[in-house]
């Protein structure tokens, strides 16, 4: 005669298999698999990667990106297209927007954050973005300007954010702040980007040296700022990007995934040795786990120029790097 379970002892039967399954789940087999599988994470891509390819032959670029495995792109403006263009091209392509790269002051027909705010709100949500990043600092008006003769684009930019004051960083803290509670009433975040640039020691003021990345962790509120951490530009610092995040956990939300040459000089003057992911000298398997537990959960990869091989072939380095990485 077979012995059957009573209601309270079957659903103890079935919990304790239930509990016995979960860890099974997260423990050996679980660390055995693929980061992202295991996290359940798409791996993402911000298209300043593929540079002016991607708004010259936008369909083919987006389908390239697909067919590699990415499932989500990061949005460095529209590329000279409306949003609604934008999202149809993503469609075509089975790619979703999450995030797009807004600047602090109005360029062209993208628009910036000192511009129509419910222009910018409804262009976003077209294309599903829900997170506006402000990919660099906005440069006082004292410093703006246009480079003098002579003088390249990266050099004029080096020299004015190395001139930027902790009145500067606190005047963007502000502007973030500001910005933020308007779009925030949108259904859109904001966000800051950083380089290494913010991470220069500021002097003169009465808390003693503190640094630009520090004011905007500190000044900006974190129930309307959000940050992605560019974990590249953090080492390129000499930092450790991990001890960045444990310091403000829950405060990046989102990464750009870099990977620089060990050759690499520590600095705060936007510059760096790029390779592809993996190549380098981050430790990707403490890195993205670390950045998981301090709340990261948009990860795009970035590639700086320049590139030793063609974008496009980066771009599935760096994915398939990624999608193989068991953390």
């Amino acid at each position: 005669m077979r012995t059957r379970l009573s209601d309270p002892s079957r659903r103890g039967f079935l919990a304790a298999g239930a509990a016995l399954a979960g860890a099974a789940m997260t423990g050996p087999a679980a660390a055995a698999q693929p980061f992202f599988k295991r996290v359940g994470l798409p791996i993402g891509i911000q298209l300043y990667t593929l540079g002016p390819d991607a708004a010259k032959d936008l369909d083919g670029t987006l389908a390239a990106v697909a067919a590699m495995g990415y499932r989500n792109v990061e949005l460095a403006g529209f590329l000279g297209r409306k949003p609604v263009e934008m999202r149809a091209a993503l469609d075509r392509a089975g790619l979703k927007c999450a995030s797009a790269h807004v600047q602090a002051r109005a360029l062209g027909p993208d628009g910036g954050f000192d511009g129509d705010l419910d222009k910018l709100a409804e262009g976003l949500a077209a294309v599903g973005a829900v997170n506006a990043v402000m990919p660099s600092p906005r440069i006082p008006d004292r410093l703006a300007g246009r480079p003098a003769e002579g003088e390249s684009i990266g050099d004029f930019y080096r020299r004015v954010t190395g001139a930027l004051t902790l009145h500067d960083w606190q005047m963007n803290a502000a502007f973030l702040n500001e910005k933020g509670a308007v779009l925030k009433k949108a259904g859109i975040r904001i966000g800051y980007h950083n380089h290494n640039f913010e991470f220069r020691p500021l002097s003169g003021n009465s808390g003693g040296e503190t640094t630009g990345m520090e004011v905007l962790l500190k000044e900006t509120d974190p129930d309307v700022v959000t940050f992605e951490i560019d974990v590249g530009w953090v080492a390129a610092a000499g930092l450790d990007p991990i001890a960045l995040m444990q310091k403000h956990k829950g405060r990046f939300t989102m990464m750009h995934v870099k990977d620089l040459k060990a050759g690499t000089e520590p600095n705060f003057a936007l510059s760096m040795q790029p390779t592809e992911i993996g190549s380098g000298k981050l430790d990707w398997k403490r890195l993205l786990p670390a950045a998981y537990a301090a709340g990261v959960r948009g990860f795009y990869v970035e590639q700086e120029p320049p590139f030793e091989r063609p974008r496009i072939e980066a771009a599935k380095i760096n994915h398939d790097f990624l999608a193989g990485v068991t953390a």
